[in-house]
């Protein structure tokens, strides 16, 4: 029984844990206020998932371009966000969910939406 415990914890450890945050990044994002941490930490998530993706190289998003993201006690909606790819906007919708200290994302589902036409990008405030 013992070896079974011994073997199951660190299975379910490892499945219920926050996704892995660089030291550096973390120093960081303590600096910030709560809700600004969480915002945060769920873009760097997103960038990270979306880089896994084919094609897509992320270097920023912004989770309130298109409307406000519906932010909870450790949650984020975001339907408006964005992300920037190659030189191009892209919409995004993203849910996340944070741990307490908003720092350690524990999920985050996203949608990939159409690229943002570029004679729009000035209406919204985006950049090169």
């Amino acid at each position: 029984m013992l070896k079974f415990v011994a073997v199951l914890l660190p299975a379910v450890c490892l499945a219920t844990s926050s996704f892995a945050v660089d030291p550096k990044i973390k120093q960081q994002l303590q600096k910030l206020d709560p809700s600004e941490r969480m915002e945060q930490s769920c873009d760097t998530e997103a960038m990270r998932k979306i880089a896994a993706e084919d094609g897509y190289k992320p270097d920023k998003v912004i989770a309130y371009t298109f409307s406000d993201p519906d932010m909870g006690e450790n949650s984020i909606k975001a339907p408006g966000a964005v992300f920037r790819s190659k030189g191009d906007w892209y919409h995004l919708t993203y849910d996340c969910v944070t741990g307490p200290h908003h720092i350690n994302v524990r999920s985050l589902d996203f949608q990939i939406g159409q690229k943002v036409p570029r004679d729009t990008w000035t209406k919204y405030y985006l950049y090169d």
